[in-house]
């Protein structure tokens, strides 16, 4: 052994009773029952105790009880010299009442002490203190000396098992209790979590979209200013007013998600090809449900790639593959390229930064760029 398991208390938790299931503290209050009727036994009925002698005996096995309480108490706090200063008193009691002639209650206390002794204090006290209680239960003892032995060896034997079993109930409520705080731990962070996916939702739908409207408004405003024709005008008002369709469009998708009533991932990209001439879907792979963050993700870059194709190169072929692999979903976006439209400087509400920072949030990656005559954007999240 080490020095540290010698010198170490055995924990708070194996010196409590937390834990003790309803039996062993019955039968815990069992013994305790039966050692203090021996005691008040061996006290009381000795040929030829009465009157005083009865009831200093009394008084003597009432101090003896609250000595072993104090003791119960003052290990629990892991004070070491009161403990043994009770421990040792306990002993004394049992050399009075051998000298008084008591027998019985000496024995008793002299067990008691070897046992709880072992049980309850640091080694390098416990060895000693119990080898002390069992020295006088030999000396005054006058059975054979092979039941003797046999009763010693098992009084340090109970001791130490004792010990092992509190140590190991002990262990128990420790493992219990940091399993209660790692699921509180787990709870909280899985709403810390689940609030920043709300604040990423809200500012990609929110704040890009009413930073693009702001800029056609401004732009507008200015416009008027300067006395510009309507038809200039107009432009940035219809460009604004487009701006906050999709985003209301958006806001409306980021609330399903949020809501967990999302359409499945393929019937929105039909959808969203539908809704842009000259674009087609596939999807190969094994379908799997993907996780909510995941699914917004796909459906997010998905949009905005359509959206950038119909932007940038108005009539173009928009091609979207989605593929199912065994660790991770891939969504691959490609246009054929073409002339830029009208709408090619207006904020798309969601660009690719955006798009990068939540793959990578995912543990996925977002590559984008061009693509023989086109625009390729390319999304991998693990699944």
């Amino acid at each position: 052994m080490t020095r540290s398991v010698w010198t170490t208390w055995p924990t708070r938790e194996a010196l409590s009773r937390a834990g003790m299931s309803t039996a062993r503290r019955v039968l815990a209050w069992t013994v305790r029952v039966v050692v203090i009727g021996v005691l008040l036994w061996g006290a009381v009925a000795h040929k030829g105790v009465h009157g005083w002698e009865a009831v200093v005996g009394a008084l003597g096995v009432i101090g003896s009880a609250a000595a072993a309480w104090g003791f119960f108490r003052t290990t629990y706090h892991h004070l070491l010299w009161p403990s043994l200063g009770l421990l040792t008193l306990l002993m004394g009691a049992g050399i009075v009442a051998e000298q008084a002639g008591f027998p019985v209650p000496a024995l008793v206390l002299w067990c008691g002490c070897a046992v709880v002794g072992l049980e309850r204090l640091p080694l390098v006290a416990a060895v000693p203190t119990t080898a002390a209680a069992l020295a006088a239960y030999v000396l005054v003892n006058d059975d054979v000396w092979l039941t003797t032995a046999i009763t010693t060896a098992g009084l340090g034997l109970a001791g130490y098992v004792l010990r092992l079993d509190a140590e190991a109930r002990g262990n128990t409520q420790r493992l219990l209790a940091q399993e209660r705080a790692a699921r509180v731990a787990e709870a909280e962070s899985a709403a810390l979590a689940e609030r920043a996916r709300i604040a990423r939702e809200i500012h990609d739908v929110l704040a890009h979209s009413l930073s693009a409207q702001l800029v056609h408004l401004e732009a507008a405003r200015l416009l008027i200013e300067r006395g510009a024709d309507r038809g200039q005008i107009l432009d940035r008002v219809v460009a604004a007013r487009g701006m906050a369709r999709d985003g209301l469009d958006e806001t409306r998708q980021a609330l399903s998600a949020l809501r967990g009533e999302m359409s499945p991932l393929e019937e929105y990209l039909r959808e969203l090809v539908t809704a842009s001439a000259g674009a087609e879907v596939l999807v190969d792979g094994e379908r799997r449900a993907l996780s909510a963050e995941a699914s917004q993700a796909v459906r997010r870059v998905a949009q905005e790639a359509v959206t950038n194709a119909r932007k940038h190169a108005p009539g173009a072929k928009v091609a979207v593959h989605l593929s199912y692999g065994d660790d991770d979903v891939t969504l691959d976006v490609r246009d054929s390229g073409g002339s830029p439209g009208d709408l090619a400087g207006s904020g798309a509400g969601y660009g690719l930064l955006g798009m990068r920072e939540r793959a990578e949030l995912l543990g996925g990656s977002l590559e984008a760029g061009p693509y023989e005559e086109g625009f390729a954007v390319t999304l991998k999240v693990p699944v």
